[in-house]
């Protein structure tokens, strides 16, 4: 949505990044390396690295999807379930990643929290959120499980930072570069050195089954002539389905943000598939009237729309067509540890205080303080 906006209203010319695609590469070399190892393809300690296994990644960003997977020029497609369902981590904390793959024939992105945000089959009822979660990893679908780290992180920073003052500086060199596609693409165009990454652009007839104008993830090229995005084709069907509805809802929600308008807010929740899985329609209006007032200091757009927000739900109580509150804190939730908890692990606690990618933190010993 943010890509979406800043180049339709921001009059800049936007790329979008994310590093789930690197992610989730690796994650299949890791399957495809254990599989050449059981086969006698590669030696007993060799290991693989994600250059050597070929991918074409597409769809739109948290729900984009391997359509070609080779390595050494075999095609690994029709491996992929066998494979991760046989990968000792894996077939644990991405259940909802396999349980795509097993019907839908193509493996996502996206971690299994988060896919499991955007589709409206696996956390419509709290009783078997926790037969798709793994809780040793946030990233896996604790509720919540982000702003538990971030606020852990932070919180250990506040009280922390002087010692850091106190250490030699992070040293940069290129042994210790990311694989965020930021520098590389910068290093591209100023030096003609090809970067072959995954961008999120405006779609036009890069997939053809999706709409031209939305914003879609797939493959391109950086060099010293720019950014060259390829023509993909179609998407399988189902992938392209589940990408063409929440297209349709990004697009809702950007224009609402744009223009501060309430009703197609309102619209845009009622057509996200989980929130349509879980709620009724008043309940997604009152829903939104409900987080409009709450977060009503960070959306300026919508200011002259709050005080009516705020009198529909004081209207809604008297009227008593108030819908149904539920007390909880989240069918898979694990504590916010305090400073005297995370000093336990002073380590622990400073890796995530000061890691730009939280999607590698642990549940550490937060996942033993709430027993």
């Amino acid at each position: 949505m943010n890509t979406w906006a800043c180049n339709k209203y921001g009059q800049v010319k936007t790329i979008g990044l994310c590093h789930g695609v690197q992610g989730a590469h690796w994650q299949i070399t890791h399957c495809i390396e254990q599989w050449a190892r059981g086969e006698g393809l590669i030696g007993p300690e060799e290991k693989l690295h994600r250059r050597e296994v070929d991918v074409v990644a597409a769809g739109i960003n948290h729900q984009t999807w391997f359509i070609k997977v080779q390595w050494r020029g075999m095609n690994m497609i029709a491996k992929m379930l066998e494979l991760f369902e046989s990968h000792p981590e894996y077939r644990q904390t991405e259940k909802v990643r396999i349980d795509v793959l097993r019907r839908f024939g193509y493996y996502s992105t996206e971690s299994n929290g988060h896919l499991s945000e955007y589709l409206p089959w696996y956390r419509k009822r709290p009783d078997e959120i926790p037969q798709w979660i793994d809780l040793s990893r946030w990233i896996n679908g604790e509720t919540g499980g982000y702003l538990r780290v971030c606020t852990e992180g932070r919180n250990w920073f506040e009280s922390d930072f002087p010692n850091w003052l106190k250490e030699e500086p992070p040293v940069i060199a290129p042994d210790k570069r990311s694989e965020e596609h930021g520098s590389y693409i910068i290093e591209a165009l100023e030096t003609g050195r090809v970067y072959r990454g995954h961008f999120n652009v405006i779609n036009q007839n890069h997939i053809t089954n999706l709409p031209n104008g939305c914003v879609v993830e797939i493959p391109g090229y950086v060099d010293k002539n720019g950014i060259n995005m390829p023509v993909v084709g179609d998407l399988p069907l189902a992938c392209a389905a589940t990408c063409a509805a929440s297209v349709r809802v990004q697009e809702m929600g950007m224009e609402a943000a744009v223009h501060g308008d309430v009703t197609l807010l309102k619209q845009a929740m009622l057509h996200d598939p989980l929130v349509g899985a879980v709620c009724n329609p008043e309940e997604v209006w009152q829903m939104t009237d409900e987080m409009l007032v709450a977060q009503a200091n960070w959306l300026p757009q919508y200011q002259d729309e709050i005080p009516g927000a705020s009198k529909r739900l004081e209207e809604a109580v008297r009227n008593g067509t108030r819908v149904k509150l539920y007390e909880t804190e989240g069918a898979a939730r694990v504590p916010t540890m305090t400073v005297e908890e995370l000093a336990r692990n002073r380590d622990e606690a400073r890796a995530n205080a000061s890691a730009a990618d939280k999607g590698k933190m642990t549940a550490g010993s937060s996942s033993t303080t709430g027993s």
